[in-house]
């Protein structure tokens, strides 16, 4: 067995010493250290491309894409439908205000929510507060309909609070900020 490996490991070594004797015959030093800035500069770009996470939407769903307009202490309340955090009217505050002590996040994400009731779709801004200890309340992670990130790690798992003197984060708020206009209406 030793032998075998030796002997795999002999020829991998003369493959790899004969490729790169090739490439330095090819290319010259300028032109290598031209390829891989090009490269680099190339894969810099990647995180602004759009990425299509509408799999991994519909799979996060809560009961199997079936969200509810009558209990906002629960996961399954139709504006969590892009949250991820902990409740904050689980935490002293209120579906749409932060508990005493806390400030919104000045940066925020947001999600496209249908409302079960009138059908319609809304933008619902997501505000984590911050300033105080993370509340042990009702923990949510919702991506239905979840908008791509494009910088920052491509959803909705990051810390907002980070743009805040005080970067603890405590809860997070769901505001709506209108509705969505129907494309085919206009």
């Amino acid at each position: 067995m030793k032998r075998l490996l030796d002997t795999l490991l002999a020829r991998t070594d003369a493959g790899a010493e004969q490729m790169a004797r090739l490439a330095a015959q090819r290319y010259s030093r300028r032109g290598f250290v031209g390829r891989a800035a090009l490269f680099v500069a190339g894969t810099g770009l990647l995180p602004v491309l759009p990425f299509d996470q509408g799999g991994r939407a519909l799979a996060a769903t809560p009961n199997g894409g079936t969200l509810q307009d009558d209990d906002p202490t629960a996961c399954d309340y139709w504006r969590y439908c892009a949250i991820d955090g902990n409740l904050c009217n689980d935490c002293g505050g209120t579906l749409t205000s932060c508990p005493p002590g806390a400030e919104a996040s000045k940066v925020s994400w947001v999600g496209t929510c249908r409302n079960p009731t009138d059908g319609k779709d809304y933008v619902v801004s997501y505000n984590d507060c911050c300033g105080k200890a993370s509340c042990t309340g009702t923990e949510c992670v919702n991506s239905e309909r979840e908008r791509p990130g494009y910088q920052m790690a491509l959803h909705n798992d990051i810390n907002w609070c980070m743009a805040n003197s005080s970067m603890g984060y405590h809860c997070t708020v769901a505001v709506l900020v209108g509705q969505v206009d129907d494309a085919s209406s206009g």
